[in-house]
């Protein structure tokens, strides 16, 4: 036994060079860098390169140079909120990794077909996106918690804006306020009818054993989202979905029977228990929704052109046409006006508008009201008929103290507090333990002091 060792000894002392490193390239695993007593894997590296991929996240440059830096300035956050005893909510963090897990299934196609792709099952990939997500609610906490003092005077914006050249001073795009009037043609009777002995048709068959309830959602239901995963909508709490449908999913208990017939704002639905874990539900569901006769609509748009005549008599005012017609539950009690769920203001660029809003405002003046028009409504999912009136307008402009000083507050604050976080990540760098493969070092690194000299 002895002799064949030293054997085996003596051929590997005398092996090729190039044999070894293809030995090395099939490792399954390595340690590529180490910060402070915290090391990062070639798998760590691989699996988030995966993921920014399905997240349709770009990175910009070599990925085995930008995602290692990534991982080792987290790394640099997280032992601070180490010491500065940083938490987060546990309920906030498994919220997030359902709505991962849901997007993933629906980009993908199923659960198995996700489970395949990352070559893990769900609680495994489950496990590891609780882990991603809690450190990233972690980070930004310790990051909010070190720039949080950093605020900005007039006087400091004032005088960030006489200091940078006319080329770099930011363009803000158009912007617009609307004011709007819409409501909901009604839809008949023999419609809804018409839903609901399909709906009851499903039921029936899926009851009976005839046919699956997924295979019935892939084909029918018109949530195309879930539909693409058979009915399946993820793990949810109660407040994640409308009353009046999670008051009858959470009451389910047999994952082979069908509930009744569920009408929400989105239309009329069954629905199959999948699993039930804690507080949370998983669910299938079928959709169909009542469509406006063509009758309807145009009796609709017929109202409204009513409406709108009146306010350019000055009969009535806008105001006044809100008040007493717009169903719009967003809009109705705040004169019409539209508000833009992104900036929190009233104020829209056009491209944050609905499309067919976009459409009919782009060449209005201030003051103007459009004619009548059909727009799908983004709360309910639903075709409505409306008119808006375009309230303000302001062009294309380099922004300016006048016009633009809270966004030129926002620019500069944020600048200052990237400046700072910057200079405490070259600070950390010299203040620790840092060692990298040297097969990862061919590198150009946005912080350069990551290897010591």
């Amino acid at each position: 036994m002895k002799k064949i060792i030293f054997a085996l000894l003596f051929l590997l002392s005398f092996a090729p060079l190039k044999s070894w490193a293809q030995l090395k390239n099939n490792i399954i695993d390595e340690v590529i860098w180490v910060i402070g007593d915290e090391s990062i894997l070639r798998s760590e590296v691989e699996e988030q390169k995966l993921r920014a991929q399905y997240d349709g996240t770009p990175v910009q440059g070599d990925p085995y140079c930008v995602i290692p830096e990534q991982i080792a300035i987290q790394k640099l956050f997280l032992h601070q909120a180490v010491l500065d005893s940083v938490v987060v909510s546990e309920s906030s963090v498994m919220n997030q990794v359902e709505n991962r897990l849901n997007y993933f299934i629906a980009q993908i196609g199923s659960k198995e077909k996700m489970e395949e792709y990352f070559h893990k099952n769900t609680s495994d990939l489950r496990e590891e996106l609780r882990d991603m997500i809690r450190n990233q609610q972690i980070i930004n906490q310790m990051q909010q918690k070190l720039v949080g003092d950093i605020k900005s005077t007039p006087a400091d914006v004032r005088r960030s804006y006489s200091d940078q050249a006319v080329d770099s001073i930011p363009t803000v795009p158009a912007e617009v306020e609307l004011q709007i009037i819409s409501f909901e043609p009604a839809v008949q009777i023999e419609e809804i009818n018409r839903i609901k002995e399909k709906l009851r048709d499903y039921t029936e068959r899926v009851n009976s054993g005839g046919t699956d309830f997924s295979v019935l959602a892939r084909l029918y239901s018109e949530d195309t989202e879930s539909a693409k995963r058979g009915g399946e909508l993820g793990f949810m709490g109660r407040g994640q979905l409308v009353p009046e449908f999670s008051q009858v999913a959470f009451n389910l208990t047999d994952t082979k029977k069908v509930s009744r017939i569920v009408q929400t704002e989105f239309g009329f639905h069954i629905i199959q228990l999948i699993e039930k874990r804690g507080d949370r539900i998983n669910c299938r569901h079928i959709l169909l929704k009542p469509q406006v006769s063509l009758a309807e609509k145009e009796k609709g748009i017929h109202n409204l052109d009513s409406v709108t005549n009146q306010i350019r008599q000055n009969k009535i005012s806008f105001e006044q046409g809100v008040l007493a017609y717009s169903q719009d539950k967003n809009t109705a009690m705040n004169a019409g006006l539209m508000l833009n769920d992104k900036s929190n203001t009233s104020k829209f660029e056009y491209q944050d508008l609905p499309p067919e809003v976009a459409k009919v405002v782009y060449n209005m003046n201030v003051g103007e009201i459009s004619k009548p028009f059909s727009m799908i409504n983004k709360s309910s999912n639903k075709e409505v008929v409306a008119v808006v009136k375009l309230k303000s307008k302001i062009e294309n402009h380099k922004a300016n103290l006048t016009d633009d000083y809270q966004m030129l507050k926002t620019y500069y604050e944020g600048k200052k507090k990237q400046e700072f976080l910057n200079t405490w990540i070259i600070k950390k760098q010299k203040e620790t333990y840092i060692s990298i493969d040297p097969a990862w070092q061919n590198c150009t690194f946005q912080y350069p002091g990551w290897i010591k000299k």
